[in-house]
């Protein structure tokens, strides 16, 4: 595990803080608050120790050039909201006479917000000299931006090397409930992955086969795995060329003791569109002319009851086209029931990706499970078993 904030002292010092403002905008407004909000602790916290705060982030995709259309200026209301309504200083660049105007002008409890970090290419470029610009304007180095952490990009690799360093208390929660989860769980520890291709999860999958005690697999996905079983799944979303892939990960994991559970049931229809006429089929008999939209009934209530056997659940990707009613019914029963369990205390759920904390929020159920990661490719790359650079640079 990193330094974290209790191993530093931050009284009087400036603080370059990496965060991940990259929220969703529209109509000029910002339209998810969540990483603003989840950052806000860090920020109270060095600014009433006496910190001069530097919050610097990327916002889009710029292509190492200034694009007025991503400028973080307009965040710096929300992030002051966030904060209680504290004042947030803006500087027009990062680097430069700029930058070093503004945080030189504030004083200890201050917070500066620094213009995109990608309007130079050195940012993406993990570049040196722009590393050192930015440890120019700080004492200390904090990264809070976990769902950046996977890439090696200048404020997240190069600077954490030239500053004493430390977690933000965003990144020392996820890595926390990350390590629970997978490092070092509590027995029995499941996993549900969904999603659409067998392809983009090769490596989650192979990976979590290894480490769980039982992988159920829902989504597009589990079409994939039934094809490779023998199974005719009509007109449904399936990778047939990905068969012999999927009957070796079925292979790694009865190598490893680790239970696969495939949908036995579905829900199928003849077209995905809302309201659309649909049956409850056994998966050996959906119709030539139908597709599979959902898991049925009695795999969702064989789902739950297996939940109620584990004491740690990971969850990434939803067990249906959760998006349109009624295919959203397997996703939200199972979301509900390992609410419930983390509720009365005796399952610990760690969900993330894009797709499962919009599952979570349709289920309302994100503020029961344990820990629910905002970080999409740095989730899945954990997930992956993978070294994360920003990690990794923290030391």
């Amino acid at each position: 595990m990193p330094k974290t904030l209790d191993d530093m002292d931050v009284s009087g010092k400036h603080v370059f803080l990496r965060a991940d403002l990259n929220v969703p905008m529209r109509d000029g407004a910002v339209s998810d608050a969540t990483r603003i909000e989840r950052l806000a602790p860090t920020i109270i916290e060095l600014a009433d120790k006496g910190a001069v705060v530097i919050v610097a982030s990327h916002f889009g995709r710029p292509d190492g050039a200034p694009d007025p259309e991503l400028s973080l200026e307009v965040l710096a209301g929300p992030l002051s909201g966030a904060l209680g309504g504290r004042n947030v200083l803006f500087a027009n660049d990062c680097v430069g006479a700029e930058a070093a105007k503004v945080v030189g002008a504030a004083a200890p409890g201050d917070v500066v917000l620094l213009e995109n970090l990608r309007f130079h290419a050195g940012e993406e470029a993990n570049d040196p000299d722009f590393a050192r610009q930015l440890a120019s304007l700080a004492d200390i180095y904090v990264n809070d931006a976990f769902s950046a952490a996977h890439r090696a990009h200048a404020s997240t690799d190069a600077l954490a090397r030239l500053l004493p360093a430390a977690a933000g208390r965003m990144m020392q929660a996820e890595l926390d409930a990350l390590e629970a989860a997978l490092g070092n769980p509590e027995r029995p520890v499941g996993a549900i992955v969904g999603g659409a291709k067998v392809s983009t999860k090769l490596e989650l999958l192979g990976n979590l086969v290894g480490k769980v005690d039982m992988l159920a697999i829902g989504g597009a996905m589990a079409n994939t795995f039934l094809h490779a079983l023998g199974t005719d799944v009509g007109t449904s979303l399936c990778e047939r060329d990905m068969a012999a892939t999927a009957l070796e990960i079925l292979g790694r994991a009865d190598e490893a003791g680790c239970q696969i559970i495939l949908p036995s049931d579905a829900v199928v229809a003849r077209e995905f569109v809302e309201g659309a006429p649909s049956d409850v089929v056994r998966v050996t008999a959906v119709p030539d002319d139908s597709m599979i939209l959902d898991i049925g009934p009695g795999t969702a209530n064989g789902l739950a009851a297996k939940l109620s056997e584990l004491k740690t659940l990971v969850w990434n990707g939803p067990l249906g086209a959760f998006e349109i009613p009624p295919f959203d019914a397997g996703t939200m029963m199972v979301a509900r029931v390992a609410a419930d369990l983390t509720r009365a205390g005796v399952l610990k759920t760690v969900a993330g990706g894009g797709d499962t904390v919009a599952a979570l929020v349709a289920a309302d159920v994100l503020d029961e499970f344990s820990y629910v990661s905002t970080a999409g490719g740095a989730f899945l790359e954990w997930l992956e078993g993978k070294e994360l650079p920003g990690v990794k640079a923290l030391g």
